[in-house]
């Protein structure tokens, strides 16, 4: 069977902060810029990867959340409680001084950890977490 990743959704509260952050820091391209019933949804992807699409929407885009949930999901993205994605990187240290230079939340700083890899972790604008890792050299 052939599966393979076609997008991820990232809950954001301020579209326009999101897309300076993902598309202006991380260099993420902009695919799709879609409006629909008073909400919106942006759609970035990395040029080297353009099967993959990270979907920014708003945290309560779930037509079947019901207004205490849709509530409740406003207020965990508010809380930096809402997962966010990882991604990869050639050089962790060069992106985390790129991310860090960008005024962004540092949640942790290039360290290499015992399962092998480098990584290191911000928040977006939004407060998702997201980290970053960069791969052995084999």
């Amino acid at each position: 069977m052939d599966v393979k990743l076609s997008q991820c959704f990232i809950a954001v509260d301020d579209h326009d902060k999101a897309i300076a952050f993902y598309r202006d820091v991380l260099g993420l391209e902009i695919r799709n810029d879609v409006g629909f019933e008073g909400m919106r949804w942006v759609t970035l992807g990395s040029p080297l990867q353009p099967d993959v699409e990270v979907v920014l929407e708003p945290p309560d885009a779930s037509p079947d959340a019901s207004p205490a949930d849709k509530q409740a999901l406003n207020e965990l993205l508010a809380k930096g409680l809402l997962r966010g994605v990882i991604f990869t990187t050639p050089d962790c240290d060069a992106l985390y001084e790129r991310v860090r230079e960008s005024g962004a939340d540092v949640l942790q700083e290039p360290t290499d950890q015992a399962y092998g890899v480098r990584d290191c972790a911000f928040r977006d604008p939004a407060g998702n977490q997201l980290r970053f890792i960069e791969r052995p050299t084999r």
